[in-house]
């Protein structure tokens, strides 16, 4: 499937089976294919759901490097787009520029990086899973505030 149809499902979809099959899907470099369109810097920021100045700093920390055609203007392409969503990912859940110029650094070297970079999500895991125990703590103050006020704090 093409990149930017699989990032419009991903968005479409919202959470759940369908987004994550999606993702997984997005995140396979085996799937880029060659033939994909190239994007300009708003139809590559509108499809990632990001600005085009988020782009264009993302371009200068050397997270991602698109191509220029003749005029001198950016070209996205699908392996552009594919690391993008990665990216985006991965500061929602509060992932550092630091740790992802390493990340990106390391993923430039090679395979023989591999270890290092599955360390990196490895501790990335354990954060995303401290932060989503401390939500579901935040869901259920909230829930419980919100029980208090209909006047049921027992329910």
């Amino acid at each position: 499937m093409a990149t930017e149809a699989l990032i419009e499902r991903i968005l479409a979809a919202g959470d759940g089976p369908s987004a994550i099959d999606a993702l997984h899907e997005l995140l396979d470099d085996a799937a880029i294919e060659e033939s994909a369109t190239l994007k300009s810097v708003a139809e590559a920021a509108r499809l990632v759901g990001l600005s085009a100045h988020t782009l264009r700093y993302y371009e200068q920390e050397g997270l991602v490097r698109p191509a220029r055609n003749a005029s001198g203007y950016r070209e996205y392409s699908a392996f552009d787009l594919r690391r993008l969503v990665f990216l985006t990912r991965m500061r929602v859940s509060g992932m550092t520029m630091a740790d992802l110029k390493r990340y990106i650094l390391l993923v430039e070297q090679g395979p023989s990086t591999i270890p290092e970079r599955r360390r990196i999500m490895l501790e990335q895991h354990d954060r995303i899973t401290r932060q989503i125990r401390e939500l579901g703590l935040a869901l259920e103050a909230t829930n419980y505030k919100i029980r208090v006020y209909d006047g049921h704090p027992e329910g």
